[in-house]
This record gives C-alpha cells, sequence and structure tokens, in this order.
C-alpha cells in the first residue's frame, strides 16, 4: 500500500481540519459525526470548527496569497497538472471515500472523482490563456494595458450532493487565477474535501494555498462573510442561503458565485426521438438519487405520445435497483439522511392525496432510502411541482402546444437548468431561446463539462462556474494608463 493511499484511508480517523499545511482540531475542541446514509453508522468525526479557526485560516491563506499570486502561470499549471495526477491516480480509494459519507453508487463516486479531475486539468491548462488586452490609445504619447489579478483569499462553500466535484471545479479555477482559499464542505460530507487537502499537499501546492475547515454552515458562513479579507465567496447550496450570504456580505462588497437551487423542466415534444428522451430523463432524474440542483424536477409530455411515453420511461423506472452505493449493481442509493427522506416521501403522499396516480413505487421505505418512483396526472398547483424534489421522484404532465408547454417551464422562480427533446430544427431555436434557464439541454440531459460555462439566473443564482468564465470569475480587471512616452 502506498504511502499517499494510507494516508487518504486514514481520512476517516483524522478528526481535524487543514489549515496551512498543518492538520487541526478546533479551538472549541468539539467534535461531529459522519455518517453513511445507506446504514446510519458513524463512520468518521470532524472538527467542530469556530469562527476563530475561520478568521486563523484566513490569515494564513491572505499571507500565502501574497506569494501565490506572483507565481507564473506555468508555475501554477504545473502545480495543478501534479493534484490532478493524484487524483485520478487513487480514484478507486476517493470513490470508496465519496460513497461512503454520501451514499451514492460507488460508479457515479467515480465518474464524480473524475469529474474533478477534468476540472483541476481544464483549469491548469487555462490559466496559461488568462489573457488581458491592450488598447489603441488616445493620444500619441501613452499606453494603454488591460491586465487580469487575482482577487485574493476565496470562501469555498460546498455542497454534499458532489462534495468532490464542487472542490476541484471552485478551488482549480480559483488556485488558477492565483487566489488562496479556505473551503469549507457540507458538514454531512467533509471528508472528500480532506482528502483533496492530502492530495494537494502531496502535490507541492504551498502551504496555506488551500486550507479545508469544517463545522456548521451557519457559523463558518457567517465568519466568511464578516472577514474583510475574503475577497470573493463561491457557493452551491440552497436559495434561502445564498440570499442570505448576499446580504451578509453586502458591507465589504464581496465577489460572489451563487449556485443555487433548480427546478428544471423536461419538455418531450411530439416529434421527438422517445427512446431517447426516455433515456434522457433517466439519467437527468435518477443520477445521485434525484439530489442535484439540475435534476429534472418537472417532466412536460405532449399529448401525442404521452402514454407511449409514460409507459415506456414507467418499465425503465421499476427495473432500478435500489441499495447501498458500495454494493455491486446499485443504481439509487440512499438519499443524505433519513429527514430528507421523509420530506421526499411526504411530497408522494401530499401527490397522492391531491389526485395524482402513482405508477412506480411509492410504498414504504427504509431508513434514508426512496423507491424510484413516478407520478401521473400532475397538475401545475400540485405541491410537487412546486418545490424542489431533490429525490428519486418524477411527476408527469400532458401539454398541448408549444407556446402553453415555454408558459409552464418558466413559471417559476428558478432558472438554473432547462431540458427538451425534438426532432424540429425550427424548435429548436424558437424554444432554445424562450425558455429562462442559464443552461438548456436540446436532446442531451448531462449537459455539465468542465468546458462550458455552469450557472442559471432568476432565484438559480449568478456567476458562471466551469470553462474560462469560470477562472474569469476568480479575477479583477486592472487598467495601467502609461503616459509620458
Amino acid at each position: 500500500m502506498s504511502d499517499v493511499r494510507s494516508r487518504l484511508e486514514a481520512v476517516f480517523t483524522l478528526n481535524s481540519g487543514s489549515i496551512g499545511g498543518e492538520w487541526v482540531p478546533s479551538e472549541s475542541g468539539r467534535t461531529a459525526e459522519v455518517r453513511n446514509p445507506a446504514t446510519g453508522e458513524v463512520i468518521a468525526t470532524t472538527p467542530m470548527m469556530t469562527a476563530a479557526d475561520v478568521d486563523r485560516a484566513v490569515d494564513v491563506a491572505q499571507e500565502a496569497f501574497l506569494e501565490w499570486r506572483k507565481t507564473s502561470a506555468k508555475e501554477r499549471s504545473v502545480l495543478l497538472r501534479r493534484w490532478r495526477d493524484l487524483l485520478e491516480e487513487h480514484v478507486e480509494t476517493l470513490a470508496r471515500i465519496l460513497t461512503l459519507e454520501q451514499g451514492k453508487p460507488l460508479q457515479e463516486a467515480r465518474n464524480e472523482t473524475l469529474q474533478s479531475v477534468a476540472y483541476i486539468e481544464f483549469f491548469a491548462e487555462e490559466c496559461r490563456r488568462l489573457y488581458g488586452e491592450t488598447i489603441p490609445a488616445n493620444t500619441r504619447d501613452r499606453r494603454l494595458l488591460v491586465q487580469r489579478e487575482p482577487l485574493g483569499v476565496v470562501g469555498v462553500i460546498s455542497p454534499w450532493n458532489f462534495p468532490s466535484a464542487m472542490i476541484g471545479r471552485k478551488a482549480g479555477a480559483a488556485l488558477a487565477a492565483g487566489c488562496t482559499v479556505v473551503a469549507k464542505p457540507a458538514a454531512e460530507t467533509p471528508l472528500s474535501a480532506l482528502a483533496l487537502a492530502i492530495l494537494a499537499e502531496e502535490a507541492g501546492i504551498p502551504a496555506g494555498v488551500f486550507n479545508v475547515v469544517t463545522g456548521s454552515g451557519g457559523e463558518l458562513g457567517a465568519a466568511f462573510t464578516a472577514n474583510p479579507l475574503v475577497r470573493k465567496i463561491s457557493f452551491t447550496g440552497s436559495t434561502a442561503v445564498g440570499k442570505r450570504l448576499a446580504r451578509e456580505s453586502a458591507d465589504t462588497l464581496k465577489h460572489l458565485s451563487l449556485e443555487l437551487g433548480g427546478s428544471a423542466p423536461f419538455i418531450v415534444f411530439d416529434d421527438a426521438d422517445i427512446e431517447r428522451a426516455v433515456a434522457g430523463v433517466l439519467a437527468s432524474k435518477f443520477r445521485n438519487a434525484g439530489q442535484t440542483c439540475v435534476a429534472t424536477n418537472r417532466i412536460f409530455v405532449q399529448r401525442g405520445v404521452a402514454d407511449e411515453f409514460a409507459r415506456r420511461f414507467a418499465e425503465e423506472v421499476g427495473r432500478l435497483r435500489v441499495g447501498a452505493g458500495i454494493e455491486d449493481g446499485t443504481q439509487i442509493g440512499p438519499l443524505i439522511n433519513e429527514g430528507a427522506a421523509n420530506q421526499v416521501s411526504g411530497m408522494i403522499e401530499r401527490a397522492r392525496e391531491q389526485g395524482a396516480e402513482i405508477v412506480v413505487g411509492g410504498d414504504a421505505r427504509a431508513g434514508a432510502f426512496v423507491q424510484p418512483t413516478v407520478v401521473l396526472g400532475v397538475s401545475d398547483d400540485m405541491d410537487l411541482v412546486n418545490h424542489e424534489i431533490f429525490g428519486p421522484v418524477a411527476p408527469i404532465s400532458i401539454f398541448d402546444t408549444e407556446e402553453e408547454v415555454i408558459a409552464r417551464a418558466n413559471s417559476t422562480v428558478y432558472g438554473l437548468s432547462a431540458y427538451f427533446y425534438t426532432n424540429d430544427y425550427r424548435r429548436i431555436v424558437r424554444v432554445g431561446e424562450a425558455l429562462e434557464f442559464g443552461m438548456v439541454g436540446v436532446n442531451e440531459s448531462l449537459t455539465t463539462t468542465e468546458v462550458a460555462p455552469f450557472g442559471g439566473v432568476k432565484d438559480s443564482g449568478y456567476g458562471r462556474e466551469g470553462s474560462h468564465f469560470g477562472l474569469e470569475e476568480y479575477t479583477q480587471i486592472k487598467y495601467l494608463c502609461i503616459g509620458g512616452l
């Protein structure tokens, strides 16, 4: 067993955060339990760090920033590539850690780890192309230059549904731009972030450049917003918390990237390839047991193909295998905890009471597991379609016209992701432009990639992650006017 692998596997007994290259407990001495959602078993404890711990980490990150910002793009690229290589080398160990703390099937955990690899690799390459501009001068004796500079210390607050990929997407971009990071993973899933910190250290990324603090989101988030040395916060999570962070960041005018809630419509037109549409909604709805912000939340099917689509979709959903993520063949793992499962089960029961038909699933569950469920006869006034489900429940409703379904799809405060299936090239343009969402998949439901911008509009937040746009989010523009020439 390699020394690196041994260090990664010891993350279950580490009980420390990472600040300035040191593994430290909380100054409070308090700890929190990390549980396997599939069994409820305690698999680790982590420090309940405090605002004082955050301030210490920010001070360390600020000191490291003064040197890190001076490194060349090539130097940062080389170190990020080493970090990326270590992630790829230890995919199996990282995936197992992720599955045990988050619950998703092991293959999905492998895929997520490889997403982190892809993000860090992309930003390692893209930081060498973070260009400025030369502006034609307004007088002969001047030169006008524009360059991009790193913002400074970045507070990264990542969610429990993708505890590895969101760190890779946020911290990879921040470090590539020349910023330093203090990361606060979700309390439910801190181990993947700590494992990434171990690999960053092994890669030679300097002490203080990438730090991890663990604990309560409310307390540590408030410490981020209050500290003037934190120049940016990148947050993925609920709309309510995102709005609070925005309000609390106003006094120090922090830069913010907010990737918040979603209510993705999935539209199937009469002329769609039904087989492809069924496969698309299966992937979008049931990945990570429906616990993704871009998961299909509302399925709209045009009347002419509604019966065929519902029949074929229900057959496929009925075949999905539910079980612990660590077991071979599992396709649907548990939800993050029993409370989340209770909430989703309550949505199913309210839909039944409101007149909807449960055609697959919806039966009694055990622990944090919820059966994949298909609901027919859904109307727009039902609770099920007016809230983000965040579970393996697929509500289907029927529409007649293009104009009708566009209006219904847009009738939400959210605007993150939308999907539609059609073989009419004219409709692709019309509907694609009419949908009020930051990302639209056309005959495709898995749209996320490191090379394209990820983000939403309306109450789904602002800012973009991934792609060169995501890298630029961690920079500010400086204009140099050189006179007297």
